[in-house]
Parts: structure tokens; sequence; C-alpha cells
């Protein structure tokens, strides 16, 4: 496996919550890949989250439940998803290096 497409999403998710951290969840001025919403529908699953969890990490909790109640459970999923990835890629190499396997 090629060295940049094995550690694509780890870098991808370290990305993509750094983003959401710094990004200003009270401005609603994005473009917006929702297909729903590209389709006027009113209703979407998914709209809220990217706010919900940069409202999380600004510390404002109150607000990222009310923006998607799903928010804080995303995050979670995701560090645990990197904890993971890391540990797939880097701490099973040095364990394999410390004790000499192959």
């Amino acid at each position: 496996m090629k060295y940049y497409t094995k550690y694509f999403e780890v870098a991808f998710w370290i990305f993509a919550l750094t983003s959401l951290a710094v990004m200003n969840p009270g401005t609603d001025t994005h473009y917006s890949f929702c297909i729903f919403k590209m389709f006027g529908l009113p209703f979407c699953p998914g709209c809220g989250l990217g706010h919900s969890i940069s409202y999380l990490f600004h510390g404002n909790i109150k607000a990222s439940l009310s923006s998607h109640p799903l928010g804080i459970f995303a995050v979670v999923v995701i560090l645990l998803r990197i904890t993971k990835l890391f540990r797939l890629h880097f701490f099973q190499k040095l364990i394999k290096n410390k004790y000499g396997i192959q």
C-alpha cells in the first residue's frame, strides 16, 4: 500500500475536525453539498451536523444540541476512528519493531 493512501483517512478526519473547530458556527453563508438542499427539500437528516460539532468545540453545548442532536455522538465516533487508525498504522509498527516481529 502506498504511503499517501495508507494515511489518507487519518489525515482526512484530523483535518475535518480541525476545520470544524476553527470555523465560525454562527454564520450560515457557506456552500452546501447537501443533496436535499439542492433539490429544495425542507428536511435533511444530516444538516446542522457540522454546526453542531463546531459549537461543541467552541464550548456551547446547548447550541450544539439544538443544531443537531447527534453532534456529540459524531465527534466521539470520529475520535474513536482516529484512535483506531493510529493504533493500526503507528503503534502496531512500533510493537513489531520492538519485538522483532516480521
